[in-house]
């Protein structure tokens, strides 16, 4: 009932988008991955100094496993850093760890919007499995109210999207700026090396976005079919 030719006319569009998003991204890391950045700092070093340039109090920077797994913790105040960005001195390394740092800036100026993104989560993570059982009760029930209390309920992850893009286009703009600031990068191609990599990361969350919205779409037009039915 879900997983329909129809499912498949709403979604395709984000499927080629995620696709091209995800190739992008590992393209633009690879290749920038080669490129030694001319300070010659590690992903963790250059992390380091941001943080003491930024004056971020109680901000620590850690390892942790896989590629591309690097984030920002704002329970324990972590940068947690893959190997090969904490320990590697390229180009793509320091500005995924200057990403990262920015949103511990943001953390620690009270971001709204990353504020907002904090407090969505226990609802998205309730919303994600709930949604679902209302949708689906409520059209197998044919208490159309219902469905469309699965339908909003289910919105929070669309809404939470919405408010994870605007988080990290700001920590990428911080991480462009404070790269050049610092000297961490100096010349035009370095920079150009960390736009193409932080812009690839952004195309991702653009990518999460439509899905999000479309599938909410997807959802809205069954209960509303089942209604005029």
């Amino acid at each position: 009932m879900f997983f329909s030719l129809d499912y498949l006319i709403y979604m395709i569009p984000a499927f080629i988008l995620m696709g091209l998003a995800s190739w992008y991204v590992k393209h633009a890391y690879n290749k920038w991955s080669q490129v030694p950045a001319s300070s010659r700092l590690t992903g963790a070093q250059a992390a380091q100094r941001l943080i003491s340039s930024g004056g971020l109090v109680g901000v620590q920077v850690q390892g942790v496993g896989g590629q591309l797994s690097d984030h920002y913790d704002p329970r324990d105040k972590t940068l947690y850093l893959s190997p090969g960005v904490g320990n590697g001195t390229s180009v793509a390394a320091v500005a995924v760890a200057a990403h990262e740092l920015g949103h511990a800036m943001q953390d620690a100026e009270g971001y709204f919007p990353m504020r907002v993104r904090s407090a969505l989560v226990p609802i998205v993570n309730i919303g994600s499995n709930l949604g679902w059982i209302l949708i689906m009760a409520g059209l197998l029930l044919r208490w159309t109210n219902l469905a469309w209390l699965g339908v909003l309920v289910f919105a929070g992850g669309a809404l939470f999207a919405l408010a994870t893009l605007p988080v990290e286009l700001n920590a990428s703009a911080r991480a462009k700026r404070l790269l050049y600031q610092t000297g961490i990068i100096q010349t035009d191609e370095e920079q150009r090396g960390v736009n193409t990599v932080l812009n690839a990361a952004a195309l991702t969350y653009v990518a999460g976005l439509l899905t999000a919205v479309l599938q909410l779409l997807y959802y809205a037009s069954i209960v509303g079919g089942r209604r005029r039915s």
